[in-house]
């Protein structure tokens, strides 16, 4: 039996639960990303208190690791990593591209199509720039995570020959620029239930990070603009 801790401040909504092998006992979800560093501790402590175990009881703790917010993501790493120091528990790191990519995959239909189907989630980085990349229906990458700036011949090669799936917060600004056929766009909802998954599934798979070393993945370096 796993009781794993999960926890996503990588985009605008964060999120916080707690599964057994998979499964939700409880979470909780802040829609106010300037108030994700207050909103961690009190929140993994009332989910606790709610399904009647302490902290000592988890079996490890998950942190979406990246890309997303660069406050989001030092956040919920250094908390992730706090409480693993704390309570001797293992570090479990998923990547937000791919697990938005197991979740369309979880979500689309692919024995129905004439074609194949390949899935590409979009985080919004400003302006014209998202962070993405390619996955196939296995989850095996096709492109390799990247900042992107978008145009309308971004993944012209591809969409030749492949049905792609675009969905994620930067998806928006790719679908009005889009004119190809094989260009189709989906809406994620729950993720969290997704992240207990891919958890739960390194867990089992004994897929821990280095504690100490182990950091967000940016893609690219801060920049908070003119000074």
């Amino acid at each position: 039996m796993s009781l794993i801790l999960n926890i996503d401040t990588a985009n605008t909504t964060a999120s916080i639960s707690i599964a057994k092998d998979g499964h939700i006992l409880g979470e909780a979800f802040n829609t106010e990303q300037k108030d994700q560093g207050a909103f961690i501790q009190p929140a993994i402590q009332s989910i606790a208190k709610n399904i009647g175990i302490s902290l000592a009881e988890l079996s490890a703790i998950a942190v979406v690791a990246g890309p997303g917010s660069y406050t989001g993501l030092r956040v919920g790493m250094a908390s992730a990593k706090g409480l693993c120091y704390a309570i001797s528990k293992p570090l479990i790191t998923i990547g937000t591209l791919k697990l938005l990519a197991y979740q369309a995959i979880r979500q689309v239909n692919n024995n129905q199509n004439d074609m194949p189907i390949l899935f590409c989630p979009m985080v919004d980085a400003r302006r014209m720039e998202v962070f993405t990349a390619v996955y196939n229906k296995n989850l095996d990458t096709i492109l390799s995570p990247s900042a992107l700036i978008i145009d309308v011949n971004s993944f012209a090669n591809l969409l030749l020959n492949n049905k792609i799936i675009f969905f994620g917060d930067g998806a928006a600004k790719w679908q009005q620029l889009s004119h190809f056929e094989n260009a189709h766009f989906i809406q994620l909802k729950n993720k969290t239930l997704y992240m207990n998954e891919l958890s739960f599934k390194k867990f089992s798979n004994l897929e821990f990070a280095d504690l100490a070393y182990t950091e967000p993945i940016y893609i690219k370096e801060f920049y908070s603009g003119p000074i």
